[in-house]
């Protein structure tokens, strides 16, 4: 994610808030709607493919951002009964007086507290691991993704830095090719790009590639397997 500048809430065709960056003219999530985005992407065509074959997995994240994902993740854990440790990566953490301000728990329809696990999740210190749920392991990552080595297996990579004509950087092959290789056997990445040249690097680095449905708003995501 980028590093701290101005940024203003936004509210997006679901509902849900996400976040406009004016220097780089870009939003955190979809405008079509930002819990839609991350439900469809993240949790329905990553979390849920591999929870068909197993209870206990893992999950890199790339771009912790509004805490989106994460927050979804540990919902869906509890309620099925999964154990998910999940590990997520993010140079720049955005300030607790915006995230304070971000209305998905009130917007989401669960029996678990969504407000208490989504201030559990942002209290959590970073670089140290944190059990905000006996079905939900955190361990927030405050580093550069573009230097960063794992030091961890993992089951599901959930790609959501901005967009390669944003960040460049951040849709290197150099990257794809570290993440890959902690990836186990069997293991996914998804993302909501579907532009050509993230796929031909995906390919190169060892990803077969499969193209879905996309998230309102959009035709295709991708979804790519070790």
């Amino acid at each position: 994610m980028p590093k701290p500048f101005a940024m203003q809430l936004v509210i997006t065709d679901d509902g849900s808030h996400t976040l406009f960056v004016p220097s780089m003219d870009e939003h955190y999530h979809s405008t079509f709607g930002a819990i839609n985005e991350s439900m469809h992407v993240f949790v329905r065509n990553g979390l849920n493919f591999i929870a068909e074959k197993t209870k206990e997995f893992s999950i890199l994240e790339v771009g912790f951002g509004t805490g989106l994902n994460a927050l979804l993740t540990c919902i869906t854990a509890i309620e099925n009964q999964l154990k998910v440790t999940y590990y997520t990566i993010e140079k720049y953490p955005i300030d607790a007086t915006i995230t304070g301000k971000l209305n998905y728990p009130a917007l989401l329809s669960s029996k678990q507290n969504p407000e208490r696990l989504f201030n559990s999740i942002h209290q959590a210190s970073w670089n140290e691991m944190t059990v905000v749920h006996p079905n939900f392991h955190l361990y927030k990552i405050q580093d550069d993704i573009t230097t960063f080595q794992p030091g961890f297996n993992y089951d599901i990579i959930f790609y959501d830095a901005f967009a390669p004509e944003k960040q460049p950087e951040m849709w290197t092959r150099s990257i794809f090719t570290s993440l890959y290789k902690h990836l186990k056997p069997g293991g996914i990445l998804t993302t909501y790009c579907v532009k050509g040249l993230v796929k031909r690097m995906l390919k190169s680095v060892g990803f077969s590639i499969e193209k879905l449905p996309g998230p309102r708003g959009k035709r295709e995501m991708l979804r790519g397997k070790k």
